[in-house]
């Protein structure tokens, strides 16, 4: 028998009553019990139901008509109600039982945009166990860097398509040279974008990889190209003969106020032990290296970091793309998110296969 379910507009819950706990939520997870054997239904999850036939109709308590799926998805308010519909649908496809954030029952999730509690495979919603908080927009919504949480952002594009991204704090560090002692006062020239040092010691590039070899000239008397980041930071540190104030000031003149930014970022990563290099063939800011023992052996860069400022907003097509060459040239996207006192916020974002 199939059952009928009564939209009780005040509570904004459909009812259903007969063996619907039995049936819809003991079993499957859906909705949550109100007295005796009757449920409260979402909207989404009565929509699922009705999709799925296993709910004949919904009984709308004002006027009395009986809807079916398409009446009672055409009623529904709001834009993302098609988006999250998609995404329930695809994720109990998937073998997850999934409720709306805004359920009373629901274990406490991050304030903000949630939309659903995920719950693990073979778990449901009494087990008070939730494997993801997340997130439904469209392509073309954009999320704003203050919107980032910990948790699954779905993105569903203009043909349906989902794609599920994990968003995550992300903590860099690494041991990459931790002893290693700068050499004091190398001789260097400040030229248009970048810095030479002339004959400083071989442990400043292969131990602690700054800058690249000039090359024409014999390894046993390096010359070395740094860039203006890594200028700055060595000229801070009396490693180099430069004026720091001389080399910000003209890592401004070239890259504007991005280069503050992103040598706020630079100087963080090294004191975390990380070694931050261009990351220009990516399309990225930096590569970085979390265990560099000696340049010689080298193993593969480990993050791809784009900066932006703390108000940077994000368009998803434009996440879907660094996050698939990230993957692409294994390696993992993280934003680095500055603030006007260089405070920095790390975000990963990964593709998800729930």
């Amino acid at each position: 028998m199939t059952l009928e379910g009564r939209f009780d507009a005040e509570a904004g819950v459909v009812r259903v009553g007969s063996d619907a706990r039995q049936r819809y939520h003991d079993s499957r997870g859906y909705g949550y019990p109100l007295e005796g054997n009757e449920i409260a239904l979402a909207p989404i999850e009565a929509a699922h139901l009705l999709y799925r036939g296993d709910l004949e109709a919904v009984v709308d308590d004002v006027t009395g008509n009986r809807l079916d799926f398409r009446a009672f998805a055409a009623r529904e308010p709001g834009e993302k109600f098609g988006v999250r519909f998609l995404v329930y649908a695809d994720l109990r496809s998937r073998g997850f039982y999934l409720s709306p954030a805004a359920e009373p029952w629901v274990p406490d999730l991050p304030e903000g945009t949630v939309d659903f509690a995920v719950f693990p495979r073979g778990k449901g919603p009494r087990d008070g166990e939730v494997e993801y908080a997340l997130r439904v927009i469209g392509e073309r919504t954009d999320v704003p860097a203050n919107d980032l949480e910990d948790g699954v952002l779905a993105v569903v594009d203009e043909e349906s398509e989902i794609t599920y991204f994990d968003v995550s704090p992300r903590d860099p560090s690494g041991s990459s040279t931790p002893d290693a002692a700068l050499p004091d006062n190398c001789e260097a020239d400040l030229l248009a974008d970048r810095v030479v040092v002339w004959e400083p010691p071989l442990s400043l590039y292969e131990t602690t990889f700054y800058g690249q070899p000039l090359e024409g000239r014999e390894y046993d008397e390096p010359t070395l190209q740094l860039s203006l980041l890594e200028a700055a930071f060595l000229a801070e540190r009396g490693a180099i003969d430069l004026d720091p104030e001389t080399v910000r000031d003209r890592g401004h003149e070239v890259e504007g106020e991005r280069f503050a930014r992103r040598l706020a970022v630079y100087t963080e990563l090294r004191e975390r032990d990380v070694v931050p290099k261009t990351g220009y063939k990516f399309g990225a800011d930096f590569r970085t290296y979390a265990d560099v023992d000696s340049v010689e052996n080298l193993g593969h860069s480990e993050l791809l970091l784009r900066v932006h400022p703390d108000g940077h907003v994000f368009e998803p097509r434009d996440l879907a793309l660094d996050v698939r060459l990230a993957h692409g040239v294994r390696k993992t996207m993280v934003f680095a998110l500055v603030d006007a006192e260089g405070e920095i916020d790390w975000w990963s974002v990964e593709r998800l296969t729930p």
